[in-house]
């Protein structure tokens, strides 16, 4: 069995924990017992998501020892308090647009141009990053580390992306992932090089059990383990239709967020080669509990969600 396989012999009951790593809001008192509710709901796996910015789609500087991206120290003290709540870790370092333009969009010619930015350096620059955030992960015994999230003009990429995860492993001895966006299982060919698929699930609710066919096949066929590094629903009118669109007008419903969480446990549960889920997310500011009826985002705490996830993850951790 391999590293990856027997790491994820049990289901990840996992959810994604303080997006975006703003600097100077993880290693506080407000974090500490954010983290600490977290684990009250049956976790026992958490992604520490944290950004570093470029200025533009097109940029190839990556500022991530500078505000607003966490300190390293902060990063080492979530590793910390997380492993000592006893859960396991996946490091996630992803790269954002400070213009607002989603990551997927960073793009540049497809092949270098003298006098035009160009993927070699923005892999040159990714590269530093990565690596440096791998060896935070090495350093702390991280159980797992991600490459990169949802870089879907990237993806082609397929020598860098090789190039990358070599460096990585010369730093990192875990496990190796890389999170595709939705629709995109397929679209990567070097699957190969790391040790774990996994993918953004926001599935429409009606398209779960076509698209869940769908990955199971790409699973299947490159015969690596996957579980969905993200997945979930804001609590909000029409969210379970369009679970990605985090600006979709609607009143706050939770029974909206239960009614989705239910069918994608439901079709998780019957596919065997699913090794779990990392929902999204939970703030390391958290909100009120008497506030979660208000609260339309994503995080389950407080509402009805919330209580069957810990439910389910309760089963699933003791199978």
């Amino acid at each position: 069995m391999s590293a990856a396989s027997e790491l994820l012999a049990g289901r990840v009951s996992g959810m994604t924990w303080g997006w975006v790593g703003t600097r100077g809001t993880w290693d506080t008192d407000e974090a500490h017992e954010s983290m600490k509710a977290m684990t009250e709901h049956s976790v026992t796996w958490t992604a520490l998501a944290y950004a570093a910015e470029q200025a533009t789609a097109f940029s190839t500087e990556i500022s991530f020892d500078t505000a607003p991206t966490v300190q390293d120290g902060e990063i080492v003290a979530a590793i910390r308090q997380a492993h000592s709540l006893g859960l396991k870790v996946c490091l996630k370092p992803v790269v954002n647009v400070a213009d607002g333009t989603w990551r997927a969009n960073i793009g540049f010619f497809d092949w270098d141009v003298p006098g035009e930015p160009s993927w070699t350096q923005w892999f040159a620059e990714y590269e530093r990053f990565i690596v440096h955030a791998a060896s935070i992960a090495e350093a702390e015994n991280c159980a797992m580390f991600c490459i990169g999230c949802e870089m879907v003009r990237a993806d082609g990429q397929e020598t860098h992306w090789r190039n990358l995860i070599a460096a990585v492993r010369n730093v990192y001895t875990g496990v190796i992932t890389y999170n595709c966006d939705k629709y995109q299982e397929d679209h990567v060919s070097w699957w190969d090089a790391v040790d774990v698929i996994s993918s953004s699930g926001y599935y429409p609710i009606d398209a779960l059990e076509e698209q869940l066919e769908r990955v199971g096949e790409v699973v299947r066929r490159h015969g690596k383990p996957f579980f969905f590094m993200e997945a979930g629903c804001p609590s909000r009118e029409g969210s379970a239709q369009l679970p990605n669109d985090w600006n979709l007008v609607g009143e706050p419903s939770g029974a909206e967020q239960l009614r989705y969480f239910e069918a994608l446990f439901a079709a998780c549960e019957e596919r065997d080669w699913i090794r779990g889920l990392m929902l999204w997310d939970w703030p390391a500011a958290l909100y009120p509990a008497v506030d979660a009826g208000g609260n339309d985002d994503y995080c389950p705490y407080g509402k009805p969600a919330g209580t069957f996830m810990a439910e389910r993850y309760a089963a699933w951790n003791i199978q």
